[in-house]
């Protein structure tokens, strides 16, 4: 056999190897993330939405006010604010010291009641009062990125998105399912991990998950199933120590 013929084999043999590996990595993850999935499908097999509202612009709003915030405060004042105005043409008639004043338990009221009045503004010059169902057109208003506007098309319109909060952040790192970058990161490996029609159940899934079983603080891995199981090793080893 000539030297050009046996490096030619070899390296036939070294893109077999590596189609292997690579073959077993999808294997292996697809496993992992059928586990994910049957487990929260067992334990939240009817999903609560954590926020309440009775229509697109009411969940807009909710989902606003509950940047830096949590779900329970959110729902303790929406009432108070949907009372006077559930919709932006009654919205735009307060004041916007009016609606921080409503809205100053959640936190961040200045910057979230002028987010408030003004995308409710723009509902009514813009899209007839209606919340648009667009990524596009509801990341244009004010005080709405990407996350916010991922909630909406997801629960309120039922179009696939994946919202990602610290929950879920965090619960993609320790399961080992992204590298916890950034934001952005997670959603991208969440979207090409799980099947697309399960997005709109499983980010909710998760988030109950998180506050549950695998929360930031005062976590108990003999309750978390699912890190026990299939968690990335530098978490176990940190936390053992911890122990």
């Amino acid at each position: 056999m000539s030297l050009k013929s046996f490096l030619s084999k070899i390296k036939r043999l070294s893109v077999s190897l590596i189609s292997i590996r690579n073959d077993y990595r999808t294997q292996q993850t697809f496993c992992l993330t059928r586990f994910v999935i049957k487990t929260l499908q067992d334990l939240y097999p009817e999903i609560p939405i954590p926020l309440d509202h009775k229509d697109p612009y009411t969940l807009l709003i909710a989902v606003l006010m509950s940047a830096q915030s949590t779900d329970v405060r959110v729902n303790q004042i929406t009432p108070l604010l949907f009372e006077k105005a559930d919709n932006p043409y009654d919205m735009i008639k307060l004041t916007v010291d009016e609606i921080r004043d409503i809205i100053k338990p959640v936190g961040l009221s200045p910057m979230k009641s002028k987010g408030i009045y003004g995308l409710s503004k723009i509902l009514i010059e813009k899209h007839n009062g209606e919340v648009p169902q667009s990524f596009e057109a509801l990341e244009a208003l004010p005080a709405v990125g990407h996350k916010t506007a991922s909630v909406v098309m997801a629960q309120a319109f039922g179009v696939p998105a994946f919202p990602v909060d610290t929950h879920i952040h965090r619960l993609m790192y320790r399961w080992n399912l992204s590298n916890g970058k950034s934001v952005a990161q997670t959603e991208k490996d969440a979207k090409r991990l799980f099947p697309k029609e399960l997005w709109n159940d499983l980010h909710l899934q998760i988030i109950w998950y998180g506050r549950e079983y695998s929360p930031a603080r005062g976590w108990n891995l003999e309750n978390d199933l699912i890190t026990k199981t299939i968690g990335r090793k530098s978490v176990l080893k940190t936390l053992q120590k911890k122990s």
